[in-house]
This record gives C-alpha cells, structure tokens and sequence, in this order.
C-alpha cells in the first residue's frame, strides 16, 4: 500500500477513506493521523485537511493556532482552496 510506504497522496487518500468511511470503518482519529503523515511531507491537500481537524476537533483536540499553521502551510503551497478558509475564519488572528 502506497500510504504505509511514504507516499504523502497514498496517504491523504487513505486519511480521506477513513474520513468518509469509504471500505474502511470511518475514524477520524485514523484520519487526522494519516492526514498529517502527508502533509509533515509537503501535500497541500493533506496539510488543508489537517487543518480543517484542528479547526473543528476532529480526530484531535480543536486547536485554531495549529489550524491556522497547516491551513496558511496549504494556501502557501497553492492550494487555493485554503486561501478561502483562512479569510472566512479570519485565521490571521491566530
């Protein structure tokens, strides 16, 4: 499996199938784990949503300073999506 092997979308995938509980029961502690697997490597879809668990407590404890830290990492990396998210949630106060 390309996830346990390193590979940071192999692992956002996998983080993914455990959000949704997509043939795997569904965890949100499975999938913040694997979230941040891929996005400690750079993804930028990992890093968004790893932030996105931080920002609601999902699978973790809500933490809006971490939120903030992976969701800007995201939008740094061009993840437009995130860019979105930071202004709506006024993430630069954290």
């Amino acid at each position: 499996m390309c996830a346990k092997q390193g590979h940071a979308k192999g692992q956002y995938n996998l983080g993914l199938m455990y959000f949704r509980g997509d043939g795997v029961t569904a965890s949100d502690l499975e999938a913040f784990r694997w979230y941040k697997k891929s996005a400690e490597q750079g993804y930028s879809q990992g890093q968004y949503n790893l932030g996105l668990m931080y920002f609601y407590g999902a699978g973790t404890l809500m933490n809006k300073k971490e939120s903030a830290y992976w969701i800007k990492k995201a939008y740094e990396s061009g993840y437009n999506k995130a860019k979105g998210f930071w202004d709506k949630n006024d993430l630069w106060k954290y």
